[in-house]
């Protein structure tokens, strides 16, 4: 339930009294689990942070994928989520501004062919990728000849590129990397493919007011350096502060 000094807006960002969070934790730059098994990261961090400015309390809601933390915002079985900016999850929500910025790589075998990001795009290549992650929904526009693979979930992409003898895995840079120390004859392709801008979001059905709150807590978090601190918190590498504001359309 709310506090006493819950502020005014509290009852429109979380209308039922408590912080209702969605967290993806497929993605591990942003979330994971602790030793005690709560959310950790980034993303729990801000959730943490937006509760205490409303006066409210949190619940979380857990999900290893990400279009099922969508699907629970968009529902409105929770208040805010984490999510790359993408159009087609655009309907039924509302994004504020990014945070962080995330690259998306793709990784080959030791002694694949494929030396650049541009070869990838041919009709004998198979791209395994997070079923319903914002890679899948990237490379599902802009892949026109390669074959999409999908794994379950993004953690399972290496392990289905491995065992399947495909010929591209995507995904998470971070993770791609944490794959390729752990596994041997696999290498990542230079650079990257795309940019995630990652954002939280609430139900579009929120009100404006809602909405703007939340444009500008991330906005405030970008500016005060408090997105900066907690990437040397949760020792983040990779990944950047979002500019201020939204970016431009791909």
């Amino acid at each position: 339930m709310s506090t006493p000094s819950a502020s005014p807006l509290a009852s429109l960002v979380a209308p039922h009294g408590v912080l209702r969070v969605a967290i993806n934790l497929g993605n591990p730059v942003l979330a994971g689990l602790d030793a005690a098994g709560e959310p950790s990261g980034i993303s729990a961090d801000l959730s943490r942070l937006l509760a205490a400015q409303l006066g409210v309390g949190i619940e979380w809601r857990m999900f290893k994928k990400a279009d099922e933390s969508v699907q629970c915002v968009r529902a409105d079985e929770a208040d805010i989520g984490f999510f790359a900016i993408d159009p087609v999850r655009g309907e039924g929500l509302h994004f504020s501004p990014p945070y962080v910025q995330i690259e998306g790589a793709y990784m080959v075998r030791s002694d694949s062919p494929l030396q650049s990001n541009d070869e990838v795009d041919q009709a004998s290549h198979r791209v395994t990728v997070g079923a319903g992650s914002a890679y899948d929904l990237f490379l599902t526009r802009h892949l026109k000849h390669a074959t999409i693979v999908r794994a379950p979930s993004s953690p399972a992409v290496v392990d289905m590129f491995m065992a399947q003898q495909l010929e591209v895995a995507a995904g998470v840079k971070q993770q791609l990397q944490a794959d390729a120390q752990r596994l041997p004859g696999v290498r990542l392709l230079p650079g990257r493919f795309m940019v995630i801008h990652q954002a939280m979001g609430m139900p579009a059905q929120r009100c404006t007011q809602a909405r703007e709150h939340l444009n500008a807590f991330v906005e405030d978090a970008k500016r005060s350096g408090w997105v900066a601190e907690a990437f040397v918190r949760h020792a983040i590498q990779g990944a950047a502060v979002a500019p201020p504001g939204y970016p431009a359309d791909d």
